[in-house]
């Protein structure tokens, strides 16, 4: 080997060694903004999964608190509802009792009047008054007679010369009032304090109930809608 041939040997390994140098610098800084790209993407991805986390975090925790808002009226109509109806209720029972116990009223007129209005709708001429067993040792003819001719006062003409009431022989398994009933046993009118007071109560319920502001008047609550 010459020297000129050495020379050129070296030269072309330092162009060798310079180009692979240069690919290796060039390789090494592609890997480092892959790596510095592929971290950053990382990181963005990261803190937009976090952000979407707090944003559904906060969505989830606004939908609840509505919620719970949207079941405080509901929860607060029922509670008053329930009173309502527990002070209905116990209005009832005080009628009930004061019914039963002949309290604020005069209960002989009372007991007339139930019997003669129950004849004066009903079929026929032949009738006979049930009374509970204190009433039936406490009332006798001349009440039902009493009956008999408010009943009469109340019929056509035509009706009120046939027109026969008796007391019945025992008494009847109520606590007040009366029940009436036609001499065949085809109908009968139950007028019995009781009986009488599940009747009405209904129509007394939703009175009492607007009368004393527990509950809106229809008109009222056609107003407010409008």
């Amino acid at each position: 080997m010459t020297a000129a041939s050495g020379e050129s040997h070296e030269v072309l390994r330092a162009e060798i060694l310079a180009e692979a140098n240069l690919q290796s610098e060039r390789i090494l800084k592609h890997g480092r903004d892959d790596a510095e790209e592929t971290i950053a993407k990382a990181k963005a991805a990261a803190a937009k999964q976090r952000e979407d986390q707090v944003q559904a975090a906060k969505v989830e925790a606004a939908r609840r608190r509505e919620l719970a808002l949207a079941t405080v009226p509901v929860e607060a109509g029922r509670r008053r509802a329930a009173r309502i109806e527990e002070i209905l209720r116990s209005i009832h029972d005080e009628a009930r009792r004061r019914l039963l116990a002949r309290v604020g009223f005069d209960y002989r007129e009372v007991l007339t009047a139930l019997a003669a209005e129950a004849i004066g709708k009903m079929e026929g001429d032949k009738f006979v008054l049930e009374l509970s067993a204190a009433d039936h040792k406490d009332f006798g003819d001349d009440w039902v007679q009493e009956v008999r001719r408010r009943a009469a006062a109340g019929r056509p003409e035509s009706g009120r010369a046939g027109l026969e009431v008796r007391l019945a022989a025992e008494p009847a398994d109520i606590q007040g009032g009366v029940r009436i009933r036609d001499a065949e046993g085809r109908q009968v009118w139950d007028n019995s304090l009781e009986s009488r007071l599940e009747r009405l109560w209904p129509a007394l319920r939703r009175q009492i109930a607007v009368e004393t502001a527990l509950v809106g008047s229809d008109k009222a609550e056609a107003e407010k809608e409008s």
